[in-house]
């Protein structure tokens, strides 16, 4: 786990709002055809943030190497989700750290 890569991923409110509606998927990307089981498809998200394409998979890119997200390919599309043990392993260093 990268803490610093973690903290410069979290330092902005984008990528912050990203991981918060990763987190319910179902409340906020209801529309998604595909079981969002296997994730939250990229344009979706796009859709949701209201930012350019390459923006949002800046974003996204970023949360991803600093392994808060992973990304699942089907087809032509590509779906993020959270990676909650490194949420979790995260929070517990924090509580443990301040």
């Amino acid at each position: 786990m990268d803490i610093d890569a973690i903290h410069k991923a979290l330092a902005n409110p984008v990528r912050r709002q990203i991981l918060g509606w990763l987190k319910d998927p179902a409340q906020h990307f209801s529309a998604q055809e595909h079981p969002l089981d296997i994730g939250v498809c990229a344009s979706l998200i796009d859709q949701r943030a209201g930012l350019s394409q390459s923006t949002v998979s800046a974003h996204l890119a970023t949360l991803q190497r600093a392994g808060l997200i992973t990304s699942r390919r089907v087809g032509q599309w590509i779906f993020f989700k959270r990676d909650e043990h490194t949420i979790q392993a995260f929070l517990r260093h924090m509580q443990g750290e301040l």
